[in-house]
């Protein structure tokens, strides 16, 4: 069996932290290592270790979340940041993925989604809320056309990442192999500067690549 997903829970209220170690605890791959009450107590946790993954909220106390993701993101590169909060405006999705949020979840997400969320994370893909995929248009201001020299199979690719897709089901939709699918996804990356899925959300939105149709 392979390690288990480290996780460290970020949530100023006491009786949603607490629920969330005992949800995470249902489940077999994920190991619950920390709970914080507010951001600088969060980048206090990771900095210690043994974490994967930070399940954030957004508004917390002394740090918020935002906050804290930006400093784990610049600091500990390696340590993931799912969000997981009420809020689902524009400001909030747009502040969080800036600050290098790998994913974006509402409280309204049950057990398995946050589950299949932590994993998608592990393998170094994004989850999005619906509502917070609908919203992302809005939310950042589209810059136009990019010069990214990106080939129209990239940009096909890069647009389905955009609208949720696993790798296994963008290589059911355009009929080719996973392997040939992270071949794409490593090039389009490489060229538009994206580290991630979340990053490459955001540039395919801001350059008119994606669309909420």
């Amino acid at each position: 069996m392979s390690e288990p997903i480290r996780v460290i829970v970020a949530d100023d209220q006491q009786v949603v932290r607490e629920g969330l170690v005992a949800l995470l605890g249902l489940l077999a791959d994920v190991e619950v290592t920390g709970a914080a009450a507010n951001g600088a107590e969060t980048v206090e946790l990771v900095a210690q270790g043994n974490v994967d993954i930070v399940l954030m909220d957004l508004r917390m106390p002394v740090l918020d979340g935002a906050g804290a993701t930006a400093r784990i993101t610049a600091e500990y590169p390696a340590v993931a940041v799912l969000v997981l909060t009420t809020y689902a405006d524009d400001t909030s999705i747009a502040t969080a993925l800036r600050a290098g949020a790998r994913g974006y979840l509402t409280k309204d997400a049950g057990r398995a989604e946050i589950g299949a969320a932590l994993r998608a994370t592990m393998a170094g893909q994004s989850t999005f809320d619906p509502e917070v995929t609908r919203r992302l248009v809005a939310g950042l201001a589209p810059e136009g056309p990019a010069d990214d020299g990106l080939t129209a199979r990239e940009t096909e690719v890069l647009r389905l990442i955009a609208q949720g897709l696993s790798n296994p089901e963008i290589a059911a939709r355009l009929f080719i192999g996973e392997a040939t699918v992270k071949t794409h996804i490593n090039n389009t990356f490489a060229k538009i500067g994206a580290r991630h899925r979340a990053e490459a959300v955001r540039y395919a939105y801001r350059h008119g690549i994606a669309s909420d149709s």
